[in-house]
């Protein structure tokens, strides 16, 4: 790819509450799935880093956890994770929803983003939910709060209006030659992207008291020797009781099947072989409020200090 004077570069950070639809409007914007989503919260629980690039262009996105009053130390690591993230980029996408309740949460992210020395671009999500007039309520609501360098109205969900979010993105990008060689989509490594798979199956199909209190680790995955077109992984699913341990396994392990064979499938897709995979379930009372857990499994607070 040949790069020219008028090549743009630029981060660019997606913010909002949790189920605002981000992880959503980032596969679409870079055409492949990379975050994994879910009706839940707590879906995305670390920073994501995904790249487009084209011809005339290379956007590296930081997708963020959901901004939310936190009730653990979890929490309190995805809100900091999201928020290290304003003053770090050249562009903020604050995702919202059509409603013209304005609550805590908003009013917090709206002081947070007018510190910011880069364009916001509103983006109100959900669109084809709400009429034409209720929109244009919600948008003059969301104006008052504070200024905006865009706004764009978008469906995630079914890809409508991607192109309006890349061409006001492009607009406010620097100037500049690519960070990333253009091959690459993601900074996140295999066995990540593997572990959030199976969290994803086990979000869309656990029940809702279980998800939250759920992480995996993946204790191994590698190709066979003798077969390279064979890939061995054995993951541990993590719940906070025992209780829960029981509702992940299900009856007679249906339910444990269940994770296995849908989030199979889709780790096949990423690795382009068959996977034998094996999964366990282990429970770490109440790891979501224990420091030395959360760092093992990958949520350190200290790297957004």
């Amino acid at each position: 790819m040949e790069i020219n004077n008028s090549f743009k570069t630029g981060f660019i950070t997606l913010i909002g509450r949790p189920n605002v639809g981000k992880s959503t409007l980032m596969n679409h914007l870079i055409g492949q799935k990379i975050a994994i989503t879910s009706n839940k919260p707590q879906t995305t629980r670390n920073r994501i880093l995904t790249v487009y690039t084209d011809d005339e262009c290379q956007m590296i996105f930081l997708d963020t956890p959901g901004i939310q009053n936190t009730k653990n130390k979890l929490g309190e690591y995805m809100t900091k994770a999201a928020k290290s993230t304003i003053s770090e980029v050249d562009v903020v996408l604050w995702l919202v929803e059509p409603s013209t309740y304005i609550g805590e949460v908003e009013k917090s992210i709206a002081e947070d983003l007018k510190s910011c020395k880069s364009p916001v671009i509103l983006v109100i999500n959900k669109i084809d939910t709400v009429s034409e007039e209720s929109l244009s309520k919600f948008e003059e609501a969301y104006k008052k709060e504070m200024d905006f360098a865009k706004v764009v109205r978008v469906a995630a969900l079914k890809g409508q209006n991607i192109d309006e979010v890349m061409g006001a993105i492009k607009q406010f990008l620097p100037y500049g030659p690519p960070f990333y060689d253009e091959d690459t989509i993601t900074d996140q490594p295999e066995r990540q992207i593997a572990a959030e798979i199976i969290r994803e199956k086990a979000l869309r199909l656990l029940r809702d008291e279980v998800p939250h209190g759920i992480a995996v680790t993946i204790e191994k995955m590698r190709e066979r020797e003798d077969n390279p077109d064979l890939m061995d992984i054995e993951a541990t699913i993590i719940c906070e009781r025992d209780s829960h341990k029981g509702i992940v396994i299900g009856k007679g392990g249906t339910m444990l099947k269940k994770i296995g064979s849908a989030a199979r499938k889709d780790i096949e897709e990423m690795v382009e072989c068959q996977v034998n995979l094996q999964l366990f379930v282990k429970v770490r009372r109440d790891w979501r409020d224990d420091k030395n857990q959360l760092k093992n499994f990958g949520y350190d607070s200290r790297d957004f200090k």
